[in-house]
């Protein structure tokens, strides 16, 4: 198991230093080219979340970010100090009534963007994982 972990004050600018987290990973790790993308998007978009919803801009709250390999998942653990959230009560950002809505995608994307997303504590805890193949076993897209 490989685990890397970084904190990060409540600033929005601190997203470059995710940016950067998410790009020495992927050196790191290698995961595929494929994924990339999706996890850039996913994660920066909950880090984005958590200082703006979790901790409310507050820059002397942290956001915590890890990164766990085991078992063929990359999973992102992003949490706040923030009260957390009702994550299973959030309007659908597809129904008509919303797509004029200036908010509101960011974990409809994070759902279509993962293989699994999951809240914890009250959600001021976030797993996004990542299904990734071993590429030592041989496989080609």
């Amino acid at each position: 198991m490989n685990q890397v972990k970084i904190q990060i004050p409540s600033i929005i600018e601190n997203i470059r230093v995710i940016e950067s987290f998410i790009d020495n990973s992927k050196e790191e790790f290698e995961f595929e080219d494929d994924i990339y993308g999706n996890i850039m998007v996913a994660v920066t978009e909950t880090v984005n979340n958590a200082i703006r919803h979790g901790n409310k801009f507050d820059k002397d709250k942290l956001v915590y970010l890890s990164l766990e390999i085991e078992d063929n998942q990359l999973r992102f653990e992003v949490e706040d100090e923030g009260p957390g959230f009702d994550y299973e009560s959030l309007p659908d950002p597809t129904a008509p009534e919303n797509l004029e809505s200036p908010g509101g995608r960011g974990i409809f994307l994070m759902r279509n963007l993962c293989d699994e997303v999951n809240f914890l504590d009250n959600g001021k805890k976030v797993q996004l994982i990542f299904n990734i193949v071993n590429s030592q076993n041989g496989s080609s897209n």
